[in-house]
């Protein structure tokens, strides 16, 4: 079994059986719960890996539930729904999760989006082993929180306290979709009356400076939704 538990949130037991038992045969550990209070509950108990969350379940939606997470948690989470809406994929990722899947689905296609998801958070990327010494890691992309210092390929680059931040906020979760209003809570925590203008000018400034460096990739933009890390590759101008 993977040292990983995946926890499989579904009102519709149906649903639940199939996602697990393909769970099951990819030897991942799982608990399930068939509500949005429940699922608050177990993540907490069980301190899942991931989440498979359904947008579509009663009283508290997975959106809802994903709000809540998001206030003291990082754990990567898998949507789920059956409506093929472009709304709900801006929302879902808007609000930080990882994937997005439509019922019906190939259990095959979710366990493979699983273990996509659950080797960006520990395999090449983002480098684990030095976050826990303060420094992250994309490509040829440094960051080091402790010290607040960026270098690219080796090479410092200067940037001010709140261009630190965002980036640090980015690299941190290399995979997330940052909305300008994420942007915000992570990098102007006590001061959150900043235009999107700003926060556009902080990323153009961002990535004046990386590019200058060689690294002129470091940024992506999802139109519509926000901003996301990018491959940081070494030469990229």
């Amino acid at each position: 079994m993977h040292d990983r538990t995946i926890l499989v949130v579904d009102d519709d037991p149906h649903i639940r059986d199939v996602i697990c038992f393909a769970l099951q045969k990819a030897s991942y550990s799982f608990e399930t719960a068939g509500d949005g209070k429940e699922a608050l509950d177990k993540a907490l108990l069980c301190n899942p890996s991931l989440i498979v969350l359904d947008i579509g379940l009663p009283e508290m939606d997975g959106l809802d539930v994903c709000r809540h997470l998001r206030r003291t948690s990082e754990v990567p989470i898998l949507f789920l729904s059956a409506r093929d809406d472009e709304i709900d994929r801006i929302v879902g990722l808007e609000l930080g999760a990882d994937d997005y899947v439509t019922k019906p689905f190939s259990p095959r296609e979710l366990t493979a989006r699983v273990g996509a998801i659950l080797k960006r958070y520990g395999a090449p990327g983002v480098d684990r082993d030095s976050e826990k010494e303060g420094s992250l890691r994309q490509g040829a992309l440094s960051l080091n929180k402790a010290q607040r210092d960026v270098s690219v390929a080796g090479a410092r680059v200067a940037l001010t306290a709140i261009e630190f931040d965002i980036l640090a906020a980015l690299i941190g979760r290399p995979k997330i979709v940052f909305t300008r209003e994420r942007i915000l809570e992570q990098a102007y925590r006590d001061n959150m009356h900043v235009s999107d203008r700003t926060i556009d000018s902080h990323i153009r400034n961002i990535r004046a400076k990386l590019g200058a460096a060689g690294c002129g990739d470091a940024i992506d933009t999802i139109h519509g939704v926000g901003f996301r890390l990018g491959t940081c590759s070494a030469g990229a101008g």
